[in-house]
This record gives structure tokens, sequence and C-alpha cells, in this order.
């Protein structure tokens, strides 16, 4: 069943390593994110104006992953403590992206190096 989601920015402002640009339509953004699991597939789609991703894979097994600002990234996504954890790692560095429910919000946090931003999405209407 899907879990259509829209969010507002809630804090914080990507990593220097992501460009200029990208940073700033980020920042803007109020993307939709609907999280969908078939069997042993979950598939993470978001959707803006800026840019629509869509991502598939198992949890617990590594996948490559092209993201939204075009790294080449190895993946790896597991549940733990009803969190969504999802790591990427590509030339030595890593980010990793945690979604959690709470109070009926999902929080996103991303967090690369000491840089962390939030973004909070509530449920659409």
């Amino acid at each position: 069943q899907p879990l259509p989601l829209c969010s507002s920015w809630a804090g914080g402002v990507p990593p220097k390593s992501v460009g200029f640009a990208t940073r700033q339509m980020a920042g803007l953004t109020k993307p939709t994110t609907i999280i969908t699991v078939e069997g042993d597939k979950v598939t993470v789609k978001t959707q803006s104006t800026f840019k629509n991703t869509e991502i598939s894979f198992k949890l617990g097994e590594e996948f490559d992953e092209t993201t939204a600002d075009d790294r080449h990234v190895k993946s790896l996504v597991k549940l733990d403590g009803g969190k969504l954890i999802h790591v990427q790692k590509w030339e030595g560095k890593e980010t990793s992206l945690v979604r959690e429910l709470k109070d009926g919000k999902l929080i996103l946090t991303l967090t690369m190096g000491n840089v962390v931003s939030t973004r909070t999405y509530e449920k659409a209407t």
C-alpha cells in the first residue's frame, strides 16, 4: 500500500560537496515521497518540481544508485528499530538517510560528516 507524503524543509542545508545550484534548489523544493512494499522489494519514489527519483531494493542487499545530484553510490538499506536506515558510499565518503515515523509524520534525517539536515513529511490528504 503506498504511503504518500509531502514535506516542508525543516532545517539544515545539503553538504558543500553538492553543487551550489543543487543546494539552492533542494532547499526550496517540497517533494512528495511515496514508499511501497511488494513482497521483499521496497520502492521509494520522490517527486518534485526540481527532480523525480525512484529506487527499488531489498532490505540488507547492497545496490547501485544514482542520486538526485548525480552521484554514483553503493547503497544499503536496512530496517532497525522501526527506522529505515539508508547508507550511501562513494569515493571514500558516506551519507546516511534515516527515515522514521514520529507522531504520524515521516522524519528524514540526512547526515554527512558533521552536517545534519532534517526534513519533515506530512501525510498527503
